[in-house]
């Protein structure tokens, strides 16, 4: 029975260590933040990322988290996964 119940720990353990290692490490300044470090969030590669700095070089800084949906390729779906990570400090 130890032995059932330290095997359900450690797979426990190894299920939620596969979670937090998917998530990017913290907010995310979509204002300031590199290329590489806008790839990190779910849904963005590298093409979306270089469009998101691309379009912030063009357009100037986002006003509202929200504005990033004007970038071709971000909309609701990728903004509302991405919500609680996503900020402008």
């Amino acid at each position: 029975m130890k032995g059932f119940i330290s095997l359900l720990i450690l797979a426990a353990s190894l299920a939620f260590s596969q979670v937090y290692a998917e998530e990017p490490g913290g907010p995310v300044n979509i204002n300031t933040a590199s290329a590489e470090e806008l790839s990190e969030l779910k849904g963005v590669g590298k093409a979306k990322a270089e469009a998101i700095v691309a379009h912030r070089k063009e357009h100037g800084q986002f006003d509202k988290v929200e504005d990033i949906t004007q970038v071709k390729g971000i909309g609701e779906s990728i903004l509302n996964s991405n919500r609680p990570l996503l900020s402008l400090e």
